[in-house]
């Protein structure tokens, strides 16, 4: 055998060689869930993904608008190799902000109400090896998203130690509409957090088959950013969620929003969404039902309620009061939040200070004082800071409550630069550019308005050193609910902060406690909540 053809040989029988090892690591498929046998696809790393798999039966019909119900049984075995519809939402170029991954990507699934499906990645090689679960619930403004974007495929988690499945939830009216005929159609009287019920539908289905998966059912940890921060947060608030799961993420939001605010009440919402549907014709639950779907999203959503069922009451005042799910958290922001939502002319001095008696109304002096702006740029700069503060403040109140239950409580705050494209102005650790970090995935096409280059990122030592730092906090604190691991800059609990601090997250093992805003600003803010929030609920 000449040289040539031996080398092609010992290459064949590397590759096949490799290629069984990748065989044996994975799990043994089919995989049987208590509703039928499944089969999924190879993701690499020794990770399968299974996609598609029903959580919830179709939301058509007669459970347009209803709760999540159980899903349906399937006879053979299910193909998990594609993708599951993407629920309805505006595509590109109905979509004011360009490409929406969940829709407008090469792969992107079509789109239909009959989306209540989930993914999950696993690196188990059987059933009963209890590897931590993370639950994963997209951002999007409550108005769209998919478990297909690229940056939150689950790969590098799983390759961790990791169980990640990623919820399809509706999304626009499908997912957040009240109405008086709905309430009359339900036992309790309520209607508006449909999402929040296929969330809860997830969890359950999560509980009875993740087992299979190699996952453990109790220890289970949701996470989302945004929006999907925001249902986290309302999961660990409402009743209806008790017992399935043990920890919470929330990343830039929370219950009331991305800042403190008093929550929607479903009188309320229900008198916008009727005086929204008469314009369509519609005047009864029928007509609701029987709306075209295409009419239907063109209804604004209304974000999460006071429902009296899901969420009982404003949950400000269940969390202050001790009355939320005792989970261990992880909670944190990004430092310019507001540079993500810059819009309209430039601020200057003259419109910073003009514009203080309606920004902050009687409290416009205090303000003027945490924001002392003396020249155009100085204003320009303060600008956006009140937003990116409030969220920091509102996820720092979120930490104290749930510390005073005794539980894990972490708090962070992105803090790293990354990398724009050459040529291209950085917009800094701006709404969403941590998701590339914690889902490790740097290469993948970024989620509007995260500005950062995946070219760039996934090539810098320094980002690919932090992205690997931080998608370890994760798994670590879903795994044993601390975020400290071999290796990492020390993470010091959230009980061990001042009101203006959190852990900062930093390249270059530069990770520590530093000051996310000065003093007078947290005195701001909580002269804004007394004012707005606390004082209208008599919370202390």
């Amino acid at each position: 055998m000449n040289t040539r053809a031996a080398a092609l040989r010992i290459a064949l029988v590397s590759a096949l060689l490799a290629t069984a090892g990748t065989a044996q690591a994975e799990i043994r498929q089919p995989v049987q869930t208590a509703q039928g046998k499944i089969r999924g696809a190879s993701a690499g790393k020794g990770v399968t993904v299974f996609k598609g798999i029903p959580f919830g039966a179709a939301p058509v019909g007669a459970l347009r608008f209803q709760p999540a119900q159980a899903p349906a049984a399937w006879d053979g075995v299910r193909d998990g190799t594609k993708w599951g519809d993407t629920c309805i939402q505006p595509p590109a170029p109905k979509r004011p902000i360009g490409v929406n991954q969940a829709t407008d990507m090469p792969d992107s699934p079509k789109m239909s109400e009959d989306c209540l499906n989930l993914a999950v990645w696993t690196g188990a090689k059987g059933a009963g090896e209890k590897r931590p679960v993370m639950v994963w619930f997209y951002g999007g403004a409550y108005a769209e998203g998919g478990n297909s974007m690229p940056f939150a495929d689950g790969t590098n988690l799983a390759a961790k130690g990791a169980i990640v499945v990623s919820v399809n939830y509706r999304v626009g009216p499908f997912g957040f509409l009240s109405y008086p005929g709905l309430d009359a159609t339900s036992p309790h009287n309520a209607s508006g957090n449909q999402a929040l019920s296929d969330g809860i539908a997830a969890l359950e289905w999560v509980k009875q088959n993740i087992a299979k998966f190699g996952g453990d059912p109790d220890n289970v940890t949701i996470f989302g950013q945004s929006a999907g921060a925001c249902i986290s947060a309302a999961l660990v608030g409402s009743p209806q969620a008790k017992g399935l799961f043990q920890k919470a993420i929330s990343q830039s939001g929370a219950w009331a929003g991305l800042t403190a605010a008093p929550m929607v009440t479903r009188a309320a919402a229900e008198k916008t969404s009727v005086e929204a549907l008469e314009k369509l014709g519609v005047h009864s639950l029928a007509d609701l039902q029987a709306l075209p779907a295409e009419k239907l999203a063109g209804i604004r959503a209304q974000g999460i309620i006071v429902d009296g069922w899901i969420v009982p009451e404003d949950l400000t005042k269940t969390f202050a009061e001790g009355h939320q799910n005792k989970v261990d958290v992880l909670l944190g922001s990004n430092a310019n939040e507001g540079g993500s939502f810059a819009f309209g002319p430039p601020t200057t001095l003259e419109s910073w200070k003009s514009g203080a008696a309606q920004r902050w109304k009687d409290l416009a002096d205090q303000g003027l004082a945490a924001y002392p702006a003396t020249t155009d740029e100085e204003a320009k700069v303060f600008a956006t800071r009140p937003f990116t503060d409030g969220i920091a403040w509102f996820m720092h109140r979120y930490a104290d409550n749930q510390a005073k239950l005794g539980k894990s409580v972490w708090l962070y705050q992105f803090a790293h630069n990354p990398p724009a494209a050459e040529g291209k102005p950085s917009g800094g650790p701006t709404h969403a550019s941590d998701l590339a970090y914690v889902f490790d995935n740097l290469d993948k096409p970024r989620e509007v308005p995260d500005p950062s280059s995946p070219e760039v990122a996934s090539k810098s030592p320094a980002d690919i050193k932090l992205a690997d730092q931080i998608s370890s906090y994760w798994v670590n604190f879903a795994r044993t609910g601390n975020p400290n691991g071999k290796g990492l800059p020390k993470w010091t609990p959230a009980a061990k902060l001042a009101d203006n601090q959190a852990f900062l997250l930093k390249a270059d093992d530069k990770s520590a406690v530093g000051e996310t805003m000065t003093e007078s600003q947290v005195k701001l803010y909580d002269a804004l909540f007394a004012r707005d929030v606390a004082g209208p609920l008599g919370v202390k």
